[in-house]
């Protein structure tokens, strides 16, 4: 009885032991990872500050986002249809991949214009014709309501 009384114990403790065992792992594994990503945002600081050191790069920047211009050179803003400014992200689609519309006919147009015409549109916002003092009015007895 003593000797399964130690072994639990000894269980126990393994037990304990190793759940520490293995958060410990796991948080080794988390701050390798961490370091790792950290890292990488230094490789690319370090990559844009040198990019900052190249005069070109500079130059290239100022032009983008200030839109300046060297000395004796002319800038130009391109307007889209609304005649405001592109940004600096927009970018024109060429017009060869633009599909063309196709142009209808005058007739067509003139003729859906007399279908239009013929059939206008009902106003449900007027009362009906035949309301009087507010009482409807009836229809003789020998006609129909088409004769109204």
């Amino acid at each position: 009885m003593i000797l399964v009384l130690v072994l639990a114990v000894l269980a126990v403790s393994y037990a304990s032991s190793a759940r520490a065992y293995l958060q410990q792992r796991a948080h080794l594994d988390d701050l390798r990872t961490e370091i790792a990503e950290r890292q990488a945002d230094i490789d690319v600081l370090e990559r844009e500050q040198r990019r900052w050191e190249d005069p070109a790069y500079v130059e290239q920047v100022a032009r983008e986002r200030f839109g300046y211009v060297m000395p004796g050179e002319r800038s130009f803003v391109v307007l889209d249809e609304d005649g405001e400014p592109l940004e600096a992200e927009a970018t024109l689609t060429d017009p060869a991949d633009v599909a063309p519309e196709e142009p209808t006919a005058w007739w067509d147009e003139a003729w859906a214009s007399v279908e239009t015409a013929g059939r206008p549109p009902k106003d449900e916002g007027t009362p009906p014709a035949t309301e009087i003092d507010g009482s409807p009015e009836q229809a003789p007895s020998g006609q129909e309501d088409s004769d109204q």
